[in-house]
Order: structure tokens, then C-alpha cells, then sequence
């Protein structure tokens, strides 16, 4: 729960923002804002809506439903708790405590970032005839949600550098399966990196993608156990693979490899060659701007990659963005993404802010090429998992 220890932290940033905010409104109905429901961490039963204010200055208020106090039974005896039944006496108490007041909330003016657009339009009608102003808290999300702290960092640190073992061994087996009488298919290849997961102390959401030839031109294939294609010499191989330390408290890393089955062919290595060339001038933005100690926006290090990628001439196969935001909860996260081209995240890339750096070329039919690496903001520097990231396309 957001505790008195947070709360110095947050107010500074409030009042440090041009112009000075008077608070930041911390909104959840049925779990529909996970900022909210992640910096307050109630538990128990929370069906009603709930609010919670927290000022410039001052105690933060929280705006509970009466059936439903149990979940704010450690709210300090310090704030204020403010307790209502009816909407006539919901609306009083936001105007009680939001009137003439500009507020930042989990809003994305036109939509522009779905992942940071949290609050439902009736509910922002809502504050807004309570009399109040609400600015979009993107930076705050940014630096108070998003962003990691040092242990957590180095809890991807360690699950980067098991999952880059897990998946070049993978590769590896996958090869050497294709020269014999026994070659693995998609599915099988997949399964054994499960399998590895769990002998490494590592967990996944979803196992990971394993695909070959034109099956990788789908950036969200699934192989099936059943019907799988089987990996043979000759074939261009993608594994894109995540996990994190288990017990739901590891940092999530996220990597795609490529490799060829054989001598790849000239058009496998003009489109590899693409993909690696995009993903490096982003990571050459990110040094540069960070050791200049300049500021850099995620759309900024998407184009950075998109011009790379279109100058060869595959610009209209590069379909989504350059890479997404992980926070500390979630591996599709809620802090900046690398996109201005699904979304127009114009966030600026704070300090301890990650993400992921993941262009790729998709030819329907034909071939799919992705390479994805990790990056975390530091002060003046960046630092990209894993360490020894892909730089050519191996033989097998």
C-alpha cells in the first residue's frame, strides 16, 4: 500500500511539475486501473468504486464505499478516509475535496496511449463536474509505477542471462536435431525451453514462440502440439522467449534470437541485417541521449529504428512498434513504450524506466526476422540485457 515513506517523493514531483499540479487522483472500478490497484495493494474485497487524492501538500483522502472498509484497515491514522453509500454522496465528497483543483489521473488525451488511458470516460465526467482539471499523469506513472529499483534490476539481470543460455542451447539442439533421423518440431522445441524454465527457477506466462520459415512472418505465432512444423537444416529459426524468477516477485526479461539451419540464404541475411541495423540505432539513440544527459521520448527511439528498417526497403513489413514497456509487475507494462506508430507515446524515457527493443520484418509466405533485447534508463547511462546480445546470425 502507498505508505507515508512514498508520500515526500510523490508531493515533490507534484510540485515540481510545470505548472504545479494539486494532486494526483488514484481511481479503480473492478480492477480496470492497474496503477491504482498497483500503488495501493488493497486487499480484500473491492467491488465499489474507490478514490484516492493525493495532495500537493497535506494528508492523501480516500474515498470508500461504506460496505467496504475492510481493504482500508492499514490506511495511516494520519490521512483522511472519507466514507460514502450514494452517488449524491460520492459527488459531494468529489467536490468537497476537487473543486478548482487540477489533478493528474490515468488519462491519455485522444487516446493516444491506450496503456496509460485507464479511466473510463464517465468517470472523468464525473471529476470534471466536480469541479476539477485533470492532466494526463504520465510522468508520474513513469517514475512512481514503472520505474525499477536496484534489486529488481538485478533480478533481471540474472533471469537475462539464464534465459540467453536457455535459448542458444535450444538452438543448438535444434540444429543438431535437424542433421539426424530425428529432427524436433516447433512444439517440441518450445516444450524443452519450457522445461528449462523450470530447472533454471524461472516461470512464464505463456510459453514461448519457436517458429520456422514463413510460420515466423506471424509475429504472434503459437505452435501447437499438434500439426507443429518440424525444424529441419536449411530452415531460418526464431525463438522468441520470456520469464522471470519465480514466486511472482522476479523482473520479467524478454529476448528474440535468430538462427539458420544450415548457410542462410542471401535474402535471409539482407533482412536479418536490416532488423540487427534498426535494432542498434535505437540502442545508439538511448547512449547518446543519455550520456549527453539529454532527454529522449519513446516515439523517438521508435522512428530511430522505423528509418533503418524503410531505407532497405521494408518499411510497410515493419508492423508494430520498436518495443513495450516492462515495469515491475508486468512484462507488457504501463510505463513508455517504443512506438509512434500503434500509439504516439511521446513519453520522455525517465530513469529507471525498461523496456523492450524488438524491430522486426514480416513477408507473409515467405520469411519473419525479429531480434529483441532489454534496456533499462540509468542516470547518464543505458544498460541493455543480455549483455552479450546478438550480433550476427549463426550457422547451426
Amino acid at each position: 500500500m502507498l505508505t507515508p515513506r512514498e508520500l515526500p517523493a510523490i508531493q515533490a514531483a507534484l510540485a515540481g511539475s510545470s505548472p504545479a499540479l494539486d494532486g494526483w487522483l488514484l481511481y479503480d472500478f473492478h480492477g480496470l486501473n492497474p496503477v491504482a490497484t498497483g500503488l495501493l495493494e488493497l486487499h480484500g474485497m473491492t467491488s465499489r468504486r474507490w478514490f484516492v487524492l493525493v495532495p500537493r501538500s497535506g494528508a492523501p483522502v480516500a474515498i470508500t464505499h461504506a460496505i467496504e472498509q475492510g481493504p482500508w484497515s492499514d490506511w495511516p491514522a494520519g490521512w483522511t478516509r472519507e466514507v460514502y453509500s450514494s452517488w449524491r454522496s460520492l459527488e459531494a465528497l468529489l467536490a468537497k475535496h476537487l473543486a478548482g483543483r487540477t489533478v493528474a489521473m490515468e488519462y491519455s488525451p485522444d487516446g493516444a496511449v491506450p496503456y496509460l488511458d485507464r479511466i473510463p470516460a464517465g468517470a472523468l465526467e464525473m471529476i470534471r463536474a466536480a469541479g476539477a482539471t485533470v492532466v494526463s499523469s504520465s510522468d508520474l506513472v513513469s517514475r512512481f509505477f514503472a520505474a525499477w529499483t536496484p534489486p529488481q534490476l538485478a533480478s533481471h539481470q540474472r533471469a537475462a542471462v539464464a534465459i540467453a543460455a536457455i535459448a542458444n542451447e535450444a538452438m543448438q539442439a535444434a540444429g543438431a536435431a535437424s542433421r539426424s533421423t530425428s529432427p524436433l518440431t516447433e512444439y517440441a522445441l518450445q516444450q524443452r525451453i519450457v522445461q528449462a524454465f523450470t530447472r533454471a527457477g524461472l516461470e512464464c506466462d505463456h510459453p514461448p514462440i519457436v517458429a520456422v520459415g514463413a510460420n515466423a512472418a506471424n509475429p504472434h505465432f503459437e505452435p501447437l502440439a499438434e500439426g507443429s512444423a518440424v525444424i529441419r537444416d536449411g530452415d531460418l529459426l526464431l525463438v522468441d522467449l520470456w520469464a522471470r524468477e519465480q514466486g511472482g516477485a522476479g523482473i520479467w526479461a524478454d529476448q528474440t534470437w535468430m538462427a539458420s539451419l544450415g548457410t542462410p540464404s542471401a535474402r535471409a541475411v539482407e533482412v536479418w541485417t536490416a532488423v540487427r541495423d534498426a535494432r542498434d540505432a535505437a540502442i545508439a539513440l538511448l547512449h547518446e541521449r543519455a550520456a549527453a544527459g539529454a532527454p529522449v521520448r519513446g516515439a523517438e527511439v521508435d522512428d530511430a529504428a522505423r528509418a533503418v528498417i524503410t531505407a532497405r526497403g521494408f518499411g510497410d513489413r515493419f508492423v508494430h512498434r520498436t518495443g513495450h514497456s516492462i515495469d515491475p509487475r508486468d512484462l507488457h507494462g504501463s510505463g513508455p513504450h517504443l512506438d509512434n506508430l500503434e500509439t504516439r507515446d511521446d513519453r520522455v524515457l525517465l530513469p529507471g524506466v525498461a523496456f523492450s527493443i524488438e524491430p522486426g520484418v514480416y513477408i507473409t509466405g515467405e520469411i519473419g526476422v525479429r531480434s529483441e533485447v532489454n534496456a533499462i534508463m540509468g542516470d547518464g547511462e543505458v544498460i541493455v540485457t543480455p549483455a552479450d546480445y546478438q550480433r550476427e546470425l549463426p550457422v547451426l
